[in-house]
């Protein structure tokens, strides 16, 4: 899919019809989720090496970086907060909310882990993620709240409330810098990895696009991909304030240079089947490394392992195709209804 340039940048009625698609993007998802899933099941070497937490802290930018990016691609196309809204609840909440209920009473967690986590605050201090099989579901605290926040600039101010996102993420790097933060699970320390996603697609889709390709064509992506990990490395604090801007450049580029070995990668199948079954991958593969499956030794642990990954994607292929999709397709129906209910 090739970037297009508006004439204008006041036209904002320019940015109508179907959303583009690009097909790099499925690819970065499928890699962002098969990161984290390594980084939390797998030994990646020697422990002294910390690559375990820099694999998972790279995925997850990626991970970040395509929410903003796809959220706000969304609100630029179809800027009916109630709409937007609607999709995005039936989307997270069935499968998240299950999840939670199930996780919490199974592992008879108390009553007082129940609100935070439901309401998707529990990424917040005081913290109630100490659940176990709950400590990943910090990310989709971050995600909720993004979800809010941005349907409220929407509202507000319309689709030029999004012009505020860039803004939004260099004042969170900033109080990052401020504060010594380097990798941290608070909404106020790590948003800036959405709102980087969320400012590439401001760039790809206002006028003005074809800056973007010249700025993006001479960026090496093979290089970007060995910066990312880098800055996702405890022994790298100084380059993490980077992290955010390295894995929007690095999606960015793929989307500008339609060719070559890596953009035949991410065009694959298998990527896109990943990709899209990779929210129920997150949400449950915590859950498959309980119990018997995470207990003994290093070496019968990990000996574990693959039972562990095939009950991840069994439950994930399940609830996406099943579980999941019933709730969409009913949130799609409802969202309709309400446009159709809506003044013009």
């Amino acid at each position: 899919m090739k970037l297009t340039s508006n004439p204008s940048f006041g036209y904002w009625d320019q940015i109508s019809g179907k959303m583009p698609h690009f097909k790099a993007l499925d690819g970065w998802r499928g890699i962002s989720i098969l990161l984290v899933l390594a980084g939390h099941l797998l030994p990646l070497g020697p422990p002294r090496f910390q690559m375990n937490s820099a694999v998972a802290a790279s995925g997850m930018a990626l991970f970040f970086t395509l929410s903003g990016f796809l959220i706000t691609s969304t609100l630029l196309y179809e800027p009916s907060v109630p709409q937007f809204l609607i999709r995005r609840l039936f989307r997270i909440l069935p499968l998240a909310w299950l999840y939670i209920f199930a996780v919490l009473t199974a592992f008879h967690s108390a009553k007082s882990n129940y609100p935070p986590l439901l309401l998707f605050y529990a990424n917040l201090p005081p913290f109630w993620l100490s659940s176990p099989a709950t400590g990943h579901l910090w990310s989709l605290g971050i995600e909720m709240q993004f979800y809010i926040a941005v349907a409220m600039l929407c509202f507000f101010f319309g689709r030029r409330g999004l012009l505020l996102l860039p803004l939004l993420c260099l004042a969170v790097t900033v109080n990052r810098i401020f504060h010594g933060e380097t990798a941290s699970i608070v909404t106020w320390f790590r948003v800036d990895e959405i709102l980087a996603g969320a400012t590439l697609a401001l760039l790809v889709h206002l006028p003005g696009s074809d800056k973007l390709q010249r700025l993006l064509l001479p960026l090496n992506p093979y290089l970007l991909i060995l910066l990312l990990v880098a800055a996702g490395h405890e022994r790298l604090p100084w380059l993490d304030y980077a992290r955010p801007y390295i894995a929007a450049s690095l999606v960015g580029s793929t989307l500008v240079q339609e060719r070559g070995v890596l953009f035949q990668a991410l065009r694959s199948s298998q990527l896109r089947y990943i990709a899209s079954i990779s929210y129920a991958l997150y949400v449950l593969h915590e859950v498959t490394i309980q119990g018997w499956l995470g207990s003994g030794d290093k070496l019968v642990k990990y000996a574990k392992r693959p039972l562990a990954f095939a009950l991840t994607f069994l439950g994930a292929h399940l609830s996406t195709n099943y579980y999941e999709k019933y709730w969409i397709q009913k949130g799609k129906r409802l969202s309709k209804r309400v446009a159709g209910s809506l003044p013009h």
